[in-house]
Order: C-alpha cells, then sequence, then structure tokens
C-alpha cells in the first residue's frame, strides 16, 4: 500500500512538471508573444486616453477657477464701490467728483445682472 501511495505522488509530481513545462512553451510561443503584444499596445492606447482626458480636465477646471475669481474680484469692487458711495451721501459730501463717480459706477454695477451664485 505505502508504495501505491508513492507511486500515485510520484505520478501526479510528474504530471504537474509535465504540463508545466507544455504550458511554458505554449506561453512562450509566437502566437502568445503576438498576443501580449496586442494587449500591451491596446494598454498603452488606454493610457494615452486616460492621460489626454486628464488633461482636458485640468485645462476646464483651471479656466473655471480663473473665471470664478474674476466674478468675485467684481462683486468686492461693486461693493466697496456701493459701500464709499453710501458713507459718501451719509456725510453729505455726494456732491464731490470722486464720491459721484463712485455712486455711479455702483449703480451702474447694480443694473447689471449679475451672474448665477
Amino acid at each position: 500500500m505505502l508504495d501505491h501511495l508513492k507511486l500515485k505522488r510520484v505520478g501526479i509530481f510528474l504530471g504537474g512538471v509535465l504540463f508545466g513545462t507544455a504550458g511554458i512553451k505554449v506561453l512562450s510561443g509566437k502566437r502568445a508573444k503576438n498576443v501580449y503584444t496586442k494587449g500591451m499596445a491596446a494598454a498603452l492606447r488606454a493610457k494615452d486616453e486616460v492621460v489626454k482626458t486628464a488633461t482636458t480636465v485640468q485645462e476646464h477646471t483651471e479656466d473655471i477657477i480663473y473665471e470664478a475669481k474674476l466674478i468675485n474680484e467684481e462683486r468686492a469692487r461693486r461693493e466697496a464701490a456701493k459701500a464709499a458711495a453710501e458713507a459718501s451721501y451719509a456725510q453729505g459730501n455726494s456732491e464731490t467728483d470722486e464720491n459721484t463717480e463712485q455712486a455711479e459706477y455702483a449703480e451702474e454695477m447694480n443694473k447689471t445682472e449679475e451672474p448665477n451664485e
């Protein structure tokens, strides 16, 4: 019985070696190499598309951030002009050229349509 188990184990081992050797031969053949090459080419194309898409998204994000900063700067200018005009009016100095100009600017800015907030 012991000999039978040893023979069975040896047979399984030799079968595994034979199967492994045949597998290596198949995987290292010209057909397999062709399949690997085509697969790698597809992966490289996919990588290029991902990089291209990421670059486009980054450019759009930079544009959005720039435009948002412009909107905030314009809003701050309008609020400052309005505050200056209100302060000038409260002091009774609305007749001076500078204060009149600031008030007109604030009024003009209030008439323009504000961007969506």
